[in-house]
C-alpha cells in the first residue's frame, strides 16, 4: 500500500494510491498520517476495504502531494552510514550510528521549494531510504523491529555545510526550513520486501550525483530503531533518514552545491521519486507573530 497526504478541494487527507489514482480515507479529513498510522492495523483494514470497494477514487492528477508526515514529532537522520560515503570524507568508520534531529519545521513535500538561506550558499542534497515507525515502542530488538516500520518513503536530507560544521551535533545545518523534503508516499513493508537492497540515486537537473544501494549500510534499519529505541520512546510518524552514499556536492571539485534554478531528483527502487526546484529564500519569510 501507498499512503500518501495530499490536497483536495482545498482540504489536506489521506489515502492509498493506487495506480493513477488516489482513495481517501474519507473525504472529511477526520485524520492526519500520525493518527491514521497510530489507528494500527484497524485503520488500514478500512483503507484497504475502501481500495477493493472500488468507490471514492479520484484521480491522481486532480491531487496535490504533500509531505506524507507533515510535522513528525521525531525527525532524526543519520550520519556517515554507507561506506563509500565515508571513503570520500576520508573519516573512521564509526563505531555507533551517529545521530542527529532535523527539527520538523524543515519538512516540505513532493514539489515544493527547497530555499538556499540568505545566510550561507553551500547547500548540499543528501538522497536517503527514510523508514516511518508505525507503533508507539520502546527496547525493540533487532528481530522486532520489522514489527514497528509501518513503512518507507524518500528524504533528502538537505545540508547547509558551513552551519552543519558550527556545532558537533550538526543539528543548525540540516534543520532550516525547507530543508526536508519527504515523500512521495510511504510504502508499506509488504510492497518493499528486504529495505536492504533498494536501488537510491540522486540527480541535480540531467546530472546524476548519487548512485548506490541500500545493501551498502553500515548500520541497517532494524538496528537503527533498536538502538534509537533503547534510549527514548518512538511514535508513530517518528522518521529515520538512514543516510547518504557518496557524491555529495561538498566533495566534489569544484563544489556542486545546489543554486537557484536547480531541481534536485532522488529516486528509490519500489518507492518513487521525490522531486524539488531549488529557489532563492524568499523575502517574505521573516514571521514574528
Amino acid at each position: 500500500m501507498k499512503l500518501a497526504t495530499f490536497l483536495y478541494k482545498q482540504k489536506s487527507l489521506i489515502g492509498a494510491v493506487v495506480y493513477d489514482q488516489v482513495v481517501p480515507f474519507d473525504l472529511q479529513g477526520s485524520l492526519n498520517m500520525m493518527q491514521f498510522l497510530g489507528g494500527g492495523p484497524n485503520q488500514q483494514k478500512q483503507l484497504q476495504e475502501k481500495i477493493d470497494s472500488g468507490k471514492d477514487r479520484i484521480d491522481l492528477a486532480d491531487v496535490k502531494l504533500q509531505a506524507s508526515i507533515q510535522r513528525p514529532g521525531k525527525f532524526f537522520g543519520v550520519g556517515l552510514n554507507y561506506a563509500d560515503h565515508i571513503a570520500e570524507t576520508g573519516l573512521e568508520k564509526p563505531e555507533y550510528p551517529t545521530f542527529f534531529n532535523k527539527q520538523s519545521t524543515c519538512v516540505i513535500g513532493p514539489g515544493q521549494a527547497i530555499h538556499r538561506p540568505r545566510v550561507s550558499e553551500k547547500l548540499d542534497y543528501e538522497g536517503e531510504l527514510g523508514l516511518v515507525i508505525g507503533r508507539r515502542c520502546r527496547h525493540v530488538t533487532r528481530k522486532q523491529a520489522k514489527e514497528v516500520i509501518a513503512g518507507y518513503l524518500v528524504c533528502n536530507d538537505v545540508s547547509v555545510r558551513d552551519w552543519q560544521m558550527r556545532s558537533h551535533t550538526w543539528t543548525l545545518g540540516k534543520s532550516f526550513d525547507t530543508h526536508g523534503p519527504i515523500g512521495p508516499w510511504i510504502v508499506t513493508p509488504d510492497e518493499i520486501g528486504d529495505p536492504h537492497n533498494l536501488f537510491i540515486k540522486t540527480w541535480v537537473n540531467a546530472d546524476l550525483r548519487q548512485s548506490s544501494n541500500t545493501k551498502n549500510l553500515i548500520f541497517d534499519c532494524y538496528y537503527l530503531v533498536e538502538y534509537l529505541s533503547t534510549v527514548m520512546t518512538l511514535e508513530p510518524g517518528d522518521i529515520i533518514a538512514t543516510g547518504t552514499s557518496s557524491g555529495v556536492g561538498v566533495k566534489m571539485n569544484p563544489r556542486g552545491y545546489m543554486k537557484p534554478g536547480d531541481t534536485v531528483r532522488v529516486e528509490i527502487e519500489k518507492i518513487g521519486v521525490l522531486e524539488n526546484p531549488v529557489i532563492e529564500e524568499p523575502d517574505n519569510t521573516s514571521i514574528i507573530e
